[in-house]
């Protein structure tokens, strides 16, 4: 439980904390001191990233991923043009063969707003919480929602203007999406009205990809700019309040990516493609709290890390994973029990 509600409140924007060297397990504390006093480690990291440079490996489920994404927001396309009625409706709230389904961050601003809760909204909502549970919360984000894949695909340039030294990338603090989380909730309570869903890139996305185009892409487009040449990935990191609600509601998720220690090398390819790298501070050397680590809940499991880690080190796994096979650490000796 303790490490979870590190997760949560890293999730919120707390800057990752370090494990104290003194107590961490013994296990974790011998592989730390086999890792810096081997002396061909260094050799081994280098010759693993040459080759890896030289025979570069496709993002294999970085395709698979955008292949889910942009076939779920199809369904939704084709089924309103062509009227099969099998997905109604747009990713904000919708019915999948019958069954209502309510974006969880939406049904919030809904219910604030009206001041009463809806049963039609109430079943949607459970349904989707559930859904969203057993897939990992933020998984949503990246498998799922319309704004990540063209704001991957910004990304894509403002690396690209980077390297050639034309922009430059100004983080911001990840504290401001709890701030705008709270803001719209305290907003849609006030007004009667969802003020967030008016500006929401996802919604506004989902709406024109299945209704045609309006006058809220400009805003859109404009949030696409401000990534390419000011903050890489600025709303999804720093204020995309759907991000921490299902966030939140993944905390406790079977599935999560789960780092191992003894195989790693610590040369921190898996953070220069993540989008929220503090989830991978456990990779820091020195940084582990066990052999086996789960990470956080502000990780959106869209697999770059899985893909970009040259040793395997990061994995997906469901259920108690490796760390459940070896037994959990007691709290005394580092990671508090979960």
């Amino acid at each position: 439980m303790g490490r979870r509600l590190e997760h949560v409140m890293e999730l919120l924007g707390r800057e990752p904390r370090r494990p104290d060297p003194k107590r961490l397990p013994e296990e974790v504390k011998l592989i730390y001191q086999e890792k810096r006093s081997d002396s061909t480690r260094v050799q081994a990291l280098r010759a693993e990233l040459a080759q890896k440079k030289a025979n570069p490996q496709p993002e294999k489920i970085r395709r698979l991923r955008w292949a889910v994404l942009i076939a779920v927001n199809l369904l939704f396309v084709l089924s309103y043009r062509i009227d099969i009625q099998l997905l109604e409706g747009a990713l904000t709230a919708s019915r999948f063969m019958g069954f209502h389904m309510a974006d969880l961050n939406a049904s919030l601003q809904v219910m604030l707003a009206f001041k009463h809760v809806v049963v039609n909204l109430l079943i949607g909502t459970t349904t989707v919480f559930v859904l969203w549970w057993l897939l990992g919360g933020r998984t949503f984000c990246s498998w799922v929602c319309p704004y990540h894949l063209v704001a991957e695909w910004a990304e894509m340039v403002h690396v690209w203007l980077a390297k050639k030294k034309l922009v430059k990338d100004h983080p911001l603090d990840r504290r401001l999406r709890t701030v705008a989380w709270v803001v719209f909730a305290v907003l849609a309570f006030v007004t009667g009205y969802t003020v967030y869903e008016t500006i929401s890139p996802t919604g506004i996305l989902s709406r024109a990809l299945i209704y045609g185009p309006g006058v809220a892409l400009i805003w859109v487009g404009l949030l696409l700019l401000f990534e390419i040449f000011y903050s890489r990935r600025a709303w999804c990191r720093y204020l995309c309040p759907i991000g921490l609600t299902y966030g939140l509601v993944g905390a406790t998720s079977p599935l999560r990516v789960q780092y191992h220690l003894p195989t790693c090398f610590h040369e921190g390819e898996c953070r220069k493609v993540c989008l929220v790298p503090h989830v991978l501070d456990t990779v820091i050397m020195g940084r582990a709290r066990g052999v086996h680590v789960d990470i956080g809940a502000d990780c959106t499991r869209c697999g770059r890390c899985v893909d970009a880690c040259p040793t395997g080190s990061l994995t997906f796994v469901y259920g108690r994973g490796q760390k459940g096979k070896e037994g959990a650490l007691p709290p005394t000796q580092g990671e508090p029990a979960a």
